[in-house]
């Protein structure tokens, strides 16, 4: 079997959201096409966070390529995906080395100045949209990049789908508390509409103490790092998917609301253009809580067309085709 490596932090393996349901995915893909995917992360000068002072993102990342290569070459691996920049300096050591990036230098995410001269380095990327290929190519000069998406659990999207289940008035929200996020946008319009039933789910058990700095109204319930079972039985209960953030990378949770048929309200920044379906509706700060209101009150309860171009566009099976066609070419 073919080994190879995936280098993410150690918090991203830690925690139940995007990195590690990516990682989870990929190993149980790789099995299928005879592909044994390795975690690898550093143990040394790292925290039970991701900003450590002294060590914030990639001047972290430096700090560890002893203890990085030292876990690669006890595996004898030869081709690694890693998916923070802070370690684009692998293919120094390892010339199969591909960037699959979780965070990407734009000016609305935090550190992406620091972020930017490691994609300068960049030469092999997968990405899971066709905006950030553009990007990759356009800004930095990258042309060897591959589009496959993260894939939803079909089976979950299966099982968890009952249009009974829904409760007209719950709105649904999935991220962290981050200021690139927008928690504090939920909070507002939580306190603004008190007949909805906001729910907030956010993926690491840190933020329960991070959230107790806001006035949390009584219409809202908070959620902290639920199994994928347990965020898909959540969706199949909300009638609203409501994402406020400034960037995202993929934004797996949009690609899963449209599977379970959420009427879908986003951000309308160029790298949401992949969550294009008919029910899904892109605003921004001035209209959202009257985007999130209308869908609310919409007479449709749930929308079969942004399911059925979720199981055509993002599923785990358009997934496992796009790193086949990958592994066949890069590990030949």
């Amino acid at each position: 079997m073919k080994k190879v490596g995936l280098v993410m932090r150690k918090i991203q393996f830690a925690e139940a959201q995007g990195p590690r349901v990516f990682a989870e995915r990929l190993r149980d893909i790789g099995r299928e096409l005879g592909v044994d995917i390795v975690f690898i992360a550093p143990e040394r000068h790292v925290s039970g966070q991701d900003w450590l002072p002294g060590y914030e993102h990639e001047k972290g990342d430096l700090v560890n390529y002893d203890v990085v290569l030292d876990q690669i070459h006890s595996h004898n691996i030869e081709h690694v995906i890693y998916t923070v920049s802070g370690f684009t300096f692998l293919k120094m050591f390892l010339p199969h080395s591909v960037l699959f990036p979780h965070s990407f230098p734009d000016p609305a995410l935090t550190g992406y100045e620091m972020m930017k001269p490691f994609y300068g380095v960049v030469d092999k990327a997968v990405v899971q949209t066709e905006f950030l290929r553009r990007q990759l190519n356009d800004v930095f000069g990258v042309t060897d990049v591959d589009v496959i998406p993260i894939g939803f659990n079909e089976s979950l999207a299966e099982r968890h789908f009952d249009p009974t289940a829904i409760i007209d008035n719950r709105v649904l929200w999935i991220g962290r508390d981050e200021e690139n996020r927008r928690p504090d946008l939920v909070l507002e319009y939580a306190r603004q509409n008190p007949d909805k039933d906001v729910v907030m789910v956010f993926g690491g058990e840190r933020y329960k103490e991070s959230m107790k700095k806001y006035d949390i109204p009584l219409n809202v319930t908070l959620q902290f790092a639920l199994s994928q079972d347990e965020v898909f039985a959540l969706m199949n209960s909300a009638k609203v998917y409501w994402s406020c953030s400034k960037f995202d990378t993929f934004a797996m949770p949009l690609t899963e609301a449209l599977a379970m048929g959420k009427i879908v309200v986003k951000p309308e920044h160029p790298c949401y253009g992949h969550i294009s379906s008919r029910h899904a509706f892109a605003g921004n700060e001035r209209n959202w809580f009257e985007l999130v209101n209308m869908a609310a009150a919409s007479s449709q309860k749930y929308s079969a067309d942004n399911r059925e171009y979720a199981f055509a566009n993002f599923s785990a099976t358009v997934m496992k085709q796009g790193y086949e066609r990958f592994f066949g070419e890069w590990l030949k």
